[in-house]
């Protein structure tokens, strides 16, 4: 059975009311702000034009770092319904222990409290999955977590689990050794030339939004049927 809730998406941008539901964009990014005061203000610029564009934004659910500041801006511009977080206990727990409280869904968005880090992933997924055109995932910058959940849309993807676009916002170059890296693995042998786009690249905030509704699906996707029992 697919992870997704909802099954395997295919026929999520070609059913005939989905041009009528509202885009839905799922970031990933760092729980810090990085060195850098470039990637707090791309954090800032993609959350300011997520509502310019009336785009609903799902992100982990956190307060601090990048995180906070794309749902904070959301929220600031758009109200609280515009951003849903989703965060396993135990990582609210860590936050509260940070900051001696609750997230404040006035300033960060609506939270969705669940159990555990695949069950986040699977309801992130869904979120994206059931949105309106021009719907996907974008990268931030980030550490292990962002890669992680990056990775796993991109391989969701050619695995024909979902039919999203998933963009790396590259800010100063952040991203360029993992561009780089799509490039060695095409020319090793170890990713197929025909899916070396199922990842794109924007270098701002428009560009990222602007990517995902013109997003082209890779012919060399695996379209396996994950409802078979």
């Amino acid at each position: 059975m697919s992870p997704l809730e909802t099954g395997t998406a295919e026929s999520s941008t070609t059913s005939p009311d989905s041009s009528s539901k509202q885009t839905v964009i799922c970031v990933f990014c760092g729980a810090s702000t990085g060195f850098s005061s470039a990637h707090l203000l791309a954090a800032r610029s993609l959350g300011e034009t997520l509502s310019k564009h009336n785009i609903k934004l799902i992100y982990g659910g956190g307060t601090t770092g990048l995180m906070g500041e794309v749902a904070k801006t959301v929220v600031s511009r758009s109200g609280r319904d515009a951003v849903l977080g989703i965060i396993p206990k135990a990582l609210l727990e860590h936050e509260r222990a940070q900051s001696g409280q609750l997230p404040d869904k006035e300033l960060y968005g609506n939270l969705e409290i669940i159990d555990d880090m695949h069950t986040r992933k699977n309801m992130m997924a869904a979120e994206v999955v059931n949105g309106g055109p021009g719907s996907g995932f974008v990268a931030l910058s980030g550490g292990y977590g962002t890669l992680e959940e990056l990775m796993e849309m991109t391989t969701w993807n050619t695995l024909g689990l979902h039919d999203k676009g998933i963009v790396l916002l590259n800010v100063d170059g952040y991203y360029d050794g993992l561009m780089q890296w799509k490039k060695t693995a095409v020319e090793a042998g170890f990713l197929g030339s025909k899916n070396e786009h199922v990842l794109i690249e924007a270098k701002d905030a428009e560009g990222a939004v602007k990517a995902l509704k013109e997003y082209k699906l890779s012919e060399g996707r695996i379209l396996l049927d994950w409802d078979q029992k």
